[in-house]
């Protein structure tokens, strides 16, 4: 498995560079497919071969080759950050990270692996635009969040149906509707003070988690909160921001969900042994 796993996070750089141009287009309202990426300041389209993943960047010395402004590190840092997270994931499904009573035909089992793993890397590759949209627009783009709805029901719903466990779907619809709720519920209270963008993202967000089971459904739900408020208790103790200030908050939510897709069932399984429920 280490040599598709490393043939994983070759494809994941591939994408991180796709994810560049989603982060920079996305919010600008811009198509991402045309026209082809071209310098920002000069205009002139990227060669082929200025356009490797990280490589490029390193050969170029972050400068455009034409007109010699900088390039942000930004790029080759998305780009290595997506094919480190791709070969997290990969390696998670691999060895084991999902517990499924997988079919005894070999090709079923594949296929069904297969279609796990392509879930997940789908919600890695979104989380990684949405992370860096986020941070920059304080937005969570309905382009990117609401087609997540029927490609991530289609896929689970393929591996739970092909690994034998057809409960799951019905798992990760609870999770999602669940998850959907409860963030509606905090927007409508907070009066503003979350947004919409956070509810639609909650409910693909519960979709995966709830798949997994209740353990990852309610570490990845409420890991949100526990590292937004640790890293806003932060800030303002070094004086970064004030109670008023704004703070993205999908970043930590997509950070609290993969702490539950990842470790969510240890996690719950050691907060139960400690009042000797587990």
């Amino acid at each position: 498995m280490i040599s598709a796993t490393a043939l994983i996070a070759l494809f994941g750089a591939l994408i991180g560079s796709f994810l560049n141009v989603v982060a920079y287009r996305v919010p600008k309202r811009i198509s991402v497919v045309s026209p082809p990426s071209a310098c920002t300041q000069c205009g002139v389209r990227i060669k082929g071969y200025d356009n490797i993943p990280v490589l490029s960047w390193c050969l170029l010395r972050g400068k455009c080759r034409n007109c010699k402004s900088a390039i942000s590190v930004r790029y080759p840092l998305i780009e290595l950050g997506t094919a480190i997270f791709f070969a997290l994931v990969a390696s998670w499904v691999f060895s084991g990270g999902i517990s499924m009573r997988w079919r005894e035909t070999l090709t079923v089992g594949i296929v069904a692996t297969a279609a796990v793993l392509l879930a997940y890397l789908y919600l890695a590759a979104i989380s990684v635009a949405l992370t860096v949209i986020d941070i920059e627009t304080h937005t969570l783009p309905n382009s990117i969040v609401v087609p997540a709805y029927p490609v991530s029901v289609v896929l689970l719903t393929a591996a739970g149906f092909l690994g034998g466990e057809p409960g799951r779907v019905l798992g990760a619809l609870v999770g999602g509707i669940a998850m959907f709720g409860m963030y509606l519920l905090l927007a409508l209270a907070s009066r503003g003070g979350m947004g919409l963008g956070d509810v639609k993202l909650a409910g693909v967000l519960g979709l995966y988690l709830g798949w997994l089971g209740w353990g990852p459904l309610a570490v990845g739900a409420f890991g949100a909160f526990l590292l937004g408020g640790l890293f806003s208790v932060m800030l303002i103790i070094t004086r970064r921001a004030n109670r008023k200030s704004g703070i993205p908050f999908g970043p930590w939510m997509l950070a609290g969900a993969w702490l539950g897709i990842l470790g969510g069932r240890d996690i719950a399984n050691w907060y139960l042994a400690l009042f000797g429920l587990a």
